[in-house]
């Protein structure tokens, strides 16, 4: 038997803070005791002091892409840059560190460093001009391309915007060379596929990153082909096989858009080929519109312009309400969960419609993601209808994005309707969070900063719609025992006796400190089952 005790620090065990732990021991992997002294630690007990810091669940992401974050890690990756005179420098200097590279692929731009959140071409070519680049942006609705990509793909004056997405252009009618939403697939049909060995670096890669702070388990919101990326569904089966996944990983299957009902039996038939070990393809993620940013996220009213005048956008839903009201009854009768995108305020009710036609839609641990937009009216109906609220928290505050490419577009009424989390919870939400990694960073601690403060971290923004905050011990539930159960995780997410063991410690007790410091909490080590996977 081997046997772990963890002692001197706090505990917050899921759903509670404990500001002074006795112990946790732990037993072959299983928590054996949690207790209010400490216990003797004998010889042959690995003894791990918290010197002062905290103890609790492993983080659950109930909304990454972790080998998609992971392949962008290993490329050119811009994630941590925010200016376009660095993104272009960092192209640069990649594109000739890389000479021999047929293309220049990565991402993490963001689109507030461009005016209209449009990048063009003519920058890329002035330091990609021999081969195609093709790198979307943070939040993967769009990409950036160079005049070599819009020439290998055909791309001209004349090329149609397609149904579900837009190419940018100047006045002239000519691409300029952001891709919107559909239009990615343009260009990202003709990119050279992504080998199996670069899908298994790049898992391997996310997995360490995710578990460097403190998350033990998440679920991947896109298994299938999508937007230039490979499916990652077999190198997911592949780790779990040659037990390479030591994470706990829920696959959300992709519903193809274009595609009916007449998919099912395969996403069936795919849920039984890839569940092995660690890895469970039991989701299914249908996205259900686009992004506020750039005017995609489907809206129950038209987007405005810069003068606040209504225009002839209301957005996009990618899939029919009507067959997503068939869609999704005949997903849940054969046990699948859905996992939906909606951010908009139409996207958001016909969500809630189509599960709402599921005889017992609470049972299926159904859940919308990101919700930006929630009418008042539709507040009420995730706790009525037992539907998951899914936070991705470090959106609700006042940056860049926010300010010049959302709220004059949405409008003073609409903006109001942001991130309504603490509206969420009154109304009998059960939330769970995530990152959208790699959308935005797949730290837990800078999310649920925001979630309490309704600021970004180190910054002296006014917070934005402070009555929407939640307290940490809510923020905290909504990371580990929310997203657990999201999961299907009912052994994990809570330090409790028979709980598989599942844990994070951290260097200090963020229950202590002002609220404003959340954000600099730090992982000290992780846990997987009693083993250890992260040592800082």
């Amino acid at each position: 038997m081997v046997t772990t005790v963890f002692t001197g620090g706090a505990l917050f065990d899921g759903r509670r803070h404990v500001a002074r732990l006795g112990a946790v021991v732990v037993e072959d992997g299983v928590i054996a005791a949690v207790t209010d002294e400490p216990v003797p630690v004998g010889r042959g007990v690995r003894h791990v002091d918290l010197a002062g810091g905290m103890l609790l669940p492993g983080f659950t992401d109930a909304h990454v892409h972790a080998v998609q974050g992971g392949l962008e890690r290993i490329r050119c990756d811009l994630s941590a840059l925010d200016t376009r005179e660095d993104y272009l420098a960092a192209v640069g200097e990649y594109a000739v560190a890389h000479p021999d590279l047929p293309w220049i692929v990565g991402g993490g731009w963001a689109m507030s460093a461009f005016p209209g959140g449009a990048p063009t071409a003519a920058d890329l070519d002035t330091v990609v001009a021999d081969r195609p680049v093709f790198l979307p942006n943070r939040d993967h609705h769009g990409a950036w391309v160079n005049t070599a990509a819009l020439r290998l793909a055909g791309i001209t004056r004349a090329t149609p915007d397609p149904v579900d997405g837009r190419l940018e252009r100047d006045p002239a009618g000519e691409p300029t060379g952001t891709l919107h939403e559909g239009a990615m697939d343009l260009v990202a049909r003709h990119l050279p596929p992504t080998t199996a060995v670069e899908l298994r670096e790049g898992l391997l890669a996310g997995q360490a990153y995710l578990h460097a702070l403190g998350i033990t388990g998440w679920q991947d919101a896109i298994v299938g082909a999508y937007a230039g990326m490979q499916d990652p569904g077999p190198t997911y089966l592949a780790a779990a096989r040659a037990g390479e996944l030591t994470a706990g990983v829920v696959g959300a299957l992709w519903w193809d858009r274009d595609r009916g009902l007449e998919q099912i039996p395969e996403l069936v038939a795919r849920r039984a080929e890839l569940s092995h070990g660690r890895f469970r393809a039991t989701s299914v993620k249908v996205m259900q519109d686009g992004v506020a940013e750039n005017g995609t996220a489907s809206l129950s009213t038209p987007y405005l312009d810069r003068c606040g005048h209504p225009t002839g956008n209301a957005g996009h839903s990618f899939v029919d309400p009507a067959l997503l009201a068939r869609a999704a009854p005949a997903l849940a009768a054969e046990g699948f969960q859905l996992h939906i995108h909606a951010i908009g305020d139409a996207a958001v009710r016909e969500s809630l419609d189509a599960l709402a036609a599921i005889p017992d839609p609470a049972a299926g641990r159904h859940h919308l993601a990101h919700l930006q937009v929630v009418h008042p009216d539709d507040v009420r109906r995730f706790g009525e209808l037992g539907i998951a609220a899914n936070l991705q928290s470090l959106w609700a505050c006042y940056d860049d994005q926010m300010v010049e490419l959302t709220i004059p577009f949405l409008g003073p009424e609409r903006s109001r309707w942001q991130y309504p989390w603490r509206d969420l919870q009154r109304a009998g939400a059960r939330l769970v969070a995530g990152s959208d990694w790699p959308v935005s960073t797949p730290d837990p601690w800078a999310a649920i900063h925001v979630a309490v403060n309704r600021v970004e971290f180190g910054t002296s923004a006014e917070a934005f719609l402070p009555e929407q905050a939640l307290t940490l011990e809510t923020a905290l539930a909504s990371y580990t025992s929310g997203s657990a159960w999201v999961n299907h995780r009912d052994d994990a997410g809570v330090i409790a006796p028979g709980k598989t063991a599942d844990l994070v410690v951290v260097d200090r007790d963020p229950f202590l400190a002002p609220v404003e410091e959340i954000a600099a909490t730090r992982t000290v080590s992780t846990w997987v089952a009693g083993q250890l996977v992260h040592l800082s």
